[in-house]
């Protein structure tokens, strides 16, 4: 999320729950109640991943195989899930979202793909279908804000804990936090509670997102070359900053010369 100053096409009355776009620059951006940016698209490549958080929320790739199955709780303008769906073909995508009026907004402005054969919106409430025992995913990414904080019913301890059976073996949590919230801590904490294996944090390039990573199985031994290796082959493949990823990875994790460390 980044704050937006003047430039706006259309802000409505004040509503927590009203869907508004602005312009800029050739920018297309999605607010939910408020002048902060749920979600960005450069309109001339509207498959890209134009927020830097959204960038690092693909660092998930780093630490492991190809998935072939993805959840995603919050569509906003739908810049992960177009991502996934272009770059990835292989991968079956279902999105959550509980609002009706952000996923108009999305396919009218944002260019998110009708539902097809691998690719489908569910309108609902995320927490719920998380914990349902539907068929198990490979990749689970949260990005549950509404115009003030993260969503509480995306944050709680039941939800982390179904988050985790709901991934099949070797599956990762992807989970957008916002620093300054003072709810970060507490939040982490009970991904880490949910997460036992290991989870992991990386700071986005523009200060204030932080992705939590929690690991449904324990990595094995990952060292920074591996890490690096891993990045100079995807960064060509996705058009990423993985080495930046990888860079960033020291910043809030246990780490020495040679491996990234899980709690040891």
């Amino acid at each position: 999320m980044k704050f937006l100053a003047k430039w706006r096409v259309r802000k409505p009355a004040e509503d927590s729950e009203t869907v508004y776009i602005s312009e800029k620059f050739g920018v297309r951006s999605l607010h939910i109640g408020s002048d902060t940016i749920q979600s960005a698209m450069r309109i001339a490549r509207p498959d890209e991943l134009e927020l830097a958080y959204t960038r690092s929320m693909m660092a998930f790739l780093l630490f492991g195989a190809r998935p072939q199955r993805a959840l995603l709780v919050g569509l906003g303008g739908g810049s992960l899930a177009k991502f996934i769906y272009a770059r990835m073909p292989w991968v079956a995508i279902e999105v959550v979202e509980i609002n009706p009026r952000v996923l108009t907004v999305a396919r009218r402005y944002f260019h998110v793909p009708e539902d097809d054969a691998r690719f489908t919106v569910t309108l609902g409430d995320g927490a719920e279908h998380v914990a349902r025992a539907d068929p198990a995913v490979d990749v689970l990414a949260v990005d549950g804000y509404d115009a003030e904080s993260h969503v509480a019913a995306l944050s709680d301890r039941a939800f982390y804990a179904a988050c985790h059976r709901r991934l099949a073996p070797g599956g990762i949590l992807v989970v957008n936090l916002w620093g300054g919230d003072r709810e970060f801590s507490d939040t982490r904490r009970r991904i880490e509670q949910a997460f036992p294996a290991g989870t992991l944090c990386l700071p986005a390039e523009k200060p204030g997102n932080i992705i939590v990573f929690g690991f449904r199985d324990r990595p094995g031994a990952v060292r920074w070359a591996e890490l690096e290796r891993r990045a100079g082959e995807l960064e060509p493949l996705y058009g990423l900053e993985f080495g930046r990823f990888v860079q960033s990875l020291r910043k809030m994790n246990r780490h020495c010369s040679t491996h990234l460390l899980f709690g040891e």
